[in-house]
């Protein structure tokens, strides 16, 4: 849990001086191989919304309701994955849990890997990117099930299944190259490989490069002092410190957020929510969803790449306020089309839903991995990414329950818990999440443990990298200027 090397008062990171910017990264053949291998760790997301969007997709095919006899809402929250070859429900189900289990720890490894390998100026956009994709999948998804819908047969859901499986072939075949963390490597003493592999990706091979000295020697001082503070690391330390619950607590209810928010009553149930409205035609929901989707990605995309220029707090709070407003107004609509058979209202509503995920996508999208990993310390990464997944999955799958049968018990009415529930993550995100832009992971951990170990960690891992001459005494001493960038 390192803290900054240098605080700058005007929020920039303290290795910016260390960085060579005489040219391009596209044009640095080592940086553009080490993107290669984080693109390839970055299609397990899309993996998973391919998965979310195809189940939506199906719902709206009539070949699939009859081959599974038009299972329910309750039903669908338990299929987690798919197999093409599928004849009964049984097999289905199944098929869909093992490929769902092999995601599960996919999912829980990729970005940590990808937040610790990252160039340090490219990692806030590139582990942003990650969740980000989960579009790009779903895209595919949308679209393919849209384009299969008046096959006369089985093939009509077998072909969205079977092209689930090619990102997973490719990685299975290339992950064997991919590098390892460095942090891993030094926290199991091989010092050497942990230094290589930041010199190779990071500088060309160049050992002794500043930005490299000081990274390696940062990620030894933050593996030292969290053996020095808790020689045994175990799941109790994500509740032992005052640091680490606050950690928790936001990393939990953002993780709660991301699926309590109304986008899941949407993008699982887009065939229900549309029917609520008198949009009952299969095609139409399908092309729907399809647009819906890439709007999603674009605006998910652009808000990750501008992560480290508009910061991680304004984005949150943005995203909530904004959230908030328009899924009142689609509750407003609902309401009308409801009880009045307003027919502008209901084609108001579908307005009201691509502005209510373009505020979603902008925080919500890009940066609860990326946001959850940055915030935590080396050692209880991992961990605490469970704890995450966790959260998330928990609420997913209380969501895929009660959602669907509120929506029909009580029907726009449903909409108005979240407009409460809303207003209540609105206030959260404004109170405790916390700015962590333009910082090394280590330096974004130590934000959350003090101003004086952040201080000292800083000055011993800049004298340790021969770098403590760019750092001003009132840069090694200020509390005050810590504070002001944490706010």
């Amino acid at each position: 849990m390192g803290g900054p090397a240098a605080v700058d008062t005007g929020g920039g990171q303290g290795y910016a001086h260390l960085i060579d910017m005489s040219r391009p990264w596209y044009k640095n053949r080592r940086l553009l191989a080490l993107n290669g291998w984080l693109a390839l760790l970055l299609i397990t997301s899309s993996t998973n919304g391919y998965d979310g969007s195809m189940m939506n997709g199906l719902q709206s095919l009539d070949q699939w309701r009859a081959a599974f006899n038009y299972p329910s809402g309750g039903m669908l929250g338990l299929l987690n994955a798919i197999q093409t070859a599928s004849h009964s429900v049984g097999m289905f189900i199944g098929a869909r849990f093992m490929i769902g289990f092999g995601l599960t720890f996919a999912a829980a490894a990729a970005p940590v890997l990808i937040t610790e390998v990252a160039f340090p100026s490219q990692r806030g956009p590139a582990t942003s990117l990650y969740n980000s994709l989960w579009f790009l999948g779903s895209i595919i998804a949308a679209w393919t099930t849209f384009g299969t819908f008046n096959i006369p047969s089985s093939w009509s859901w077998r072909i969205p299944s079977a092209l689930q499986a090619t990102p997973s072939v490719a990685q299975l075949c290339l992950i064997w190259f991919v590098p390892e963390s460095p942090r891993w490597l030094c926290s199991k003493g091989r010092e050497a490989e942990a230094l290589n592999t930041l010199a190779y990706y990071h500088a060309n091979g160049d050992a002794e490069d500043p930005l490299v000295e000081y990274e390696f020697e940062e990620i030894k001082a933050a593996i030292k002092f969290d053996r020095e503070v808790a020689a045994n690391v175990g799941w109790m330390s994500l509740i032992r410190t005052p640091g680490n619950r606050k950690r928790l607590r936001i990393m939990v209810a953002i993780a709660i957020f991301s699926q309590w928010s109304g986008n899941n009553l949407i993008s699982y149930y887009m065939n229900k929510v549309l029917s609520g409205i008198g949009i009952t035609d299969g095609d139409t929901q399908l092309l729907i969803n399809g647009i819906l989707n890439i709007f999603n990605f674009v605006i998910a995309i652009l808000a990750g790449l501008l992560c480290d220029k508009i910061g991680r707090r304004p984005l949150f709070i943005a995203s909530t306020i904004g959230m908030f407003v328009f899924w009142t107004l689609q509750t407003a609509c609902f309401a009308l089309y409801s009880e009045k058979g307003n027919v502008a209202a209901g084609h108001t509503f579908i307005a009201m839903i691509f502005l209510f995920y373009a505020f979603y996508d902008i925080a919500f999208t890009p940066l609860i991995v990326s946001y959850t990993v940055e915030i935590l310390p080396f050692a209880l990464r991992a961990k605490g990414f469970t704890v995450f997944n966790f959260a998330l999955t928990l609420s997913l799958i209380f969501n895929q329950y009660i959602n669907p049968i509120a929506l029909d018990a009580i029907g726009w009415k449903y909409y108005l818990v979240y407009v409460c529930w809303l207003a209540f993550e609105a206030g959260f995100v404004y109170i405790y999440v916390i700015e962590t832009k333009n910082r090394t992971l280590e330096e974004t951990a130590a934000l959350f443990d003090g101003d004086e170990t952040a201080a000292r960690l800083a000055e011993d891992a800049a004298k340790r990298a021969g770098v403590s001459d760019h750092i001003s005494e009132k840069d090694k001493g200020s509390a005050t200027e810590i504070e002001e960038l944490r706010i």
